[in-house]
């Protein structure tokens, strides 16, 4: 029996810290959201990410990473890419926080 998951990102502790962090630190890591969808950007194209974000963000807007832009648009990216993406994403969002000097010790992955 596989278990069951709440969430789209509690199948990964890593992904479920990133978007922990992403919560709580909305204000201190926006620029690092920007960095991840400027990235993006480079390898897809700005109006393709545009054009898909339109489709998928809600109508309403009442969660609680809807009331930025950029912290929306990256969840949701996040939310629907293949899981093996999300894992490499969460992985980078990491490392480019401790390239920044940030030192930070997940409790949720063991290392």
């Amino acid at each position: 029996m596989s278990p069951t998951y709440k969430r789209w990102y509690d199948h990964d502790p890593l992904l479920l810290e990133v978007v922990e962090l992403l919560r709580n630190y909305q204000d201190e890591l926006r620029s690092q959201a920007e960095i991840f969808l400027n990235k993006l950007e480079e390898k897809v194209s700005k109006e393709a990410i545009d054009r898909f974000y339109e489709m998928v963000k809600p109508v309403n807007g009442n969660r609680w990473y809807d009331a930025d832009p950029v912290i929306s648009k990256t969840v949701e990216l996040l939310r629907v890419v293949p899981p093996d993406v999300q894992k490499a994403c969460a992985e980078h969002f990491i490392t480019a926080l401790k390239d920044l000097g940030i030192e930070y010790e997940s409790p949720n992955v063991k290392q």
